[in-house]
Formats: structure tokens, C-alpha cells, sequence
């Protein structure tokens, strides 16, 4: 319940201006929060389209060296050649949003000595092939860490956004309308009052000037009863 009074009306002001700075703190939050996000996103849209390319051409040469080395030949090869990937998750901080950041431990990309065949008997498409694979894995896990802090980034872009509109469009408003309401309330009350004031001395002059009036009237019929006194004889 509002209460129309001069003190309730100081605490909806010095509300709404509390509630107004606070929206400058949200937006001056968003738009850095936004910066963040776009600088974060440019490269990740490189990285994208560059592993869509790289993941193509490694297929291309996967079909061209299963032609010539045979199925069989290469899934004996990739049920051998397999080996740990050394990823550690941190969890770090930007601008107060928490998000988890992934180390990667490589190299990924192996020589063609240290992938446990015999290079010299298998076509270079295999080779290319492999060497295209290894890279899109090492690509994909660097990225994988941008997606994380994109991902809590826009996620904090959007909580703040709709703070900022629940403050914008609906605190601010109210509090509006209740200052409006209060001061034209005291503001009709206080010409109430300067109009009984102001009433207040036109009848008191009005009997004043009335009270003066009879006194007048009085001392005149005073005077003209008053009998004259005769000389003595």
C-alpha cells in the first residue's frame, strides 16, 4: 500500500533513481558482455568453415586410398593405431560468468613414422587422409573450448537483457505512475490548504472590518444621546 505522503514520496524518487542507475550498470554489462562474445565468435566461425574444407578433403582422400589399399586393409589400420587424447577442463572466469575451458595435450598431428605403418608400401592418399583427420580432431578440440565460453557468455547475455526489460518496462513505469500519483496528490492538497488559508483571512479581515463597523456605529449613537448640560442661574 502507498501511502501519500512527502516521505514516501522521497523514498520513490530516490527508488526510481536506483532502479535507473541500475539499468546503465546492466547495459554497460551487456554491451561488454557482447564485445566479449563477438571477439570470441569471429574465430570460431573461421575454425568452423576451415574443418568443414579440411573434413572433406580428408574424406575424399579416405575413399581414394580405400580404392587401393581395400577396407579391410584400413580398419585393421585404425584398430591399431589408436592412442589417448590428453585433454584437462579448468574452470575459469570472464567478467563474472563462469565457464569451462579445455587444455589440450599434443600434438595431434603425428609424423608419417609414428603411425604405425609402413608409409613407404601404402599410397600417399592414406597418408593425406590420415594427416587430414588428425588435424580436424586437434581443430575440433580447440574449438570445443570457445564453444564453452560462447555458450555461457550468450547464456548471461540473455539474463541480463531481460533484467534490463523487467526493470525498463515494468519497475521503472510503476514507480513512475506512484511518484505522479503522490505528487499531484500533495500538489492538489496543498492548494486546499492555500485556498482555506487564503479563505481563512478574507473572513477574518472581513470581520475585523465588520467588528470596526459596529464600534463606529456605536460610539456614534453615543454621541447623539449624550444630553448637553444647562449652565447654572
Amino acid at each position: 500500500m502507498i501511502h501519500p505522503t512527502r516521505t514516501e514520496l522521497r523514498q520513490l524518487r530516490e527508488r526510481s533513481a536506483s532502479v535507473a542507475n541500475s539499468v546503465g550498470i546492466l547495459k554497460a554489462r551487456r554491451l561488454a558482455l557482447i564485445r566479449g562474445f563477438l571477439d570470441s565468435v569471429r574465430p570460431l566461425v573461421r575454425s568452423r568453415e576451415a574443418i568443414r574444407n579440411d573434413y572433406a578433403r580428408a574424406i575424399v582422400e579416405l575413399q581414394l586410398s580405400t580404392g587401393h589399399e581395400g577396407e579391410a586393409f584400413i580398419e585393421a589400420l585404425a584398430a591399431t593405431a589408436g592412442r589417448p587424447v590428453g585433454v584437462d577442463v579448468e574452470q575459469r572466469n570472464v567478467m563474472g560468468v563462469q565457464y569451462r575451458d579445455l587444455t589440450i595435450h599434443g600434438p595431434f598431428v603425428r609424423a608419417p613414422n609414428e603411425r604405425g605403418h609402413d608409409y613407404t608400401l601404402t599410397t600417399p592418399h592414406l597418408d593425406e587422409s590420415i594427416h587430414g583427420f588428425e588435424s580436424v580432431l586437434e581443430s575440433l578440440l580447440e574449438i570445443a573450448a570457445f564453444e564453452s565460453k560462447l555458450k555461457m557468455l550468450g547464456e548471461e547475455i540473455l539474463r541480463v537483457t531481460r533484467r534490463t526489460r523487467v526493470l525498463e518496462e515494468r519497475i521503472m513505469p510503476r514507480l513512475q505512475r506512484q511518484i505522479r500519483s503522490i505528487a499531484q496528490y500533495l500538489g492538489e492538497r496543498e492548494r486546499e490548504s492555500h485556498y482555506r488559508l487564503k479563505k481563512f483571512k478574507q473572513d477574518r479581515e472581513a470581520r475585523a472590518a465588520t467588528g470596526r463597523e459596529r464600534r463606529t456605529q456605536l460610539l456614534s449613537l453615543k454621541r447623539v444621546e449624550l444630553p448637553r448640560s444647562r449652565p447654572s442661574s
